[in-house]
């Protein structure tokens, strides 16, 4: 559940300006998720998130722009492990199949560690689609992907 929810909070501060943990908790209660302030809190630090200035003047929450690799490595493990049902592809095309309502969050995690080969991503509610430069790319792609899914097993 909690990887669930990470995986959540780091979909909804992609897609929204979130500016206080008021309403990060408001969101992730109209998600379905039952949370208490403390635990957004705690959330918060586990996933190192920090409060960057917007364009407008105002703060809001994100995951940063001088992440290291190491903590960028670690946040897409733990997010795309938790999301990803199976991988597969056919000539330079991967098909990575999630959880219902994850590939989103899943994709962006994968978005986030730049993978030799990958030309783009695009994610549905289930579905993440990447293309890749060529076949052996894709295929070597599907087996790094594959070993860390089994890693969770």
């Amino acid at each position: 559940m909690k990887s669930k929810r990470h995986s959540k909070i780091l979909e909804l501060i992609t897609n929204h300006s979130i500016d206080t943990q008021e309403e990060l908790l408001r969101k992730l209660n109209e998600c379905g998720f039952r949370v208490t302030q403390a635990t957004v809190s705690r959330d918060i630090k586990e996933l190192r998130l920090i409060k960057t200035q917007s364009p407008d003047g105002g703060y809001h929450y994100t995951t940063g722009t001088h992440t290291n690799s190491v903590d960028m490595s670690f946040k897409f493990h733990a997010i795309f492990s938790e999301s990803v049902n199976s991988v597969d592809y056919a000539m330079n095309t991967v098909v990575v199949k999630c959880y219902t309502g994850m590939a989103n969050a899943a994709c962006a995690a994968l978005d986030s560690i730049h993978w030799r080969g990958v030309v783009g991503t695009l994610a549905g509610d289930d579905t993440i689609f990447i293309l890749m430069r060529d076949e052996a790319g894709a295929q070597e792609f599907v087996e790094q992907l594959n070993r860390l899914i089994e890693q969770k097993r």
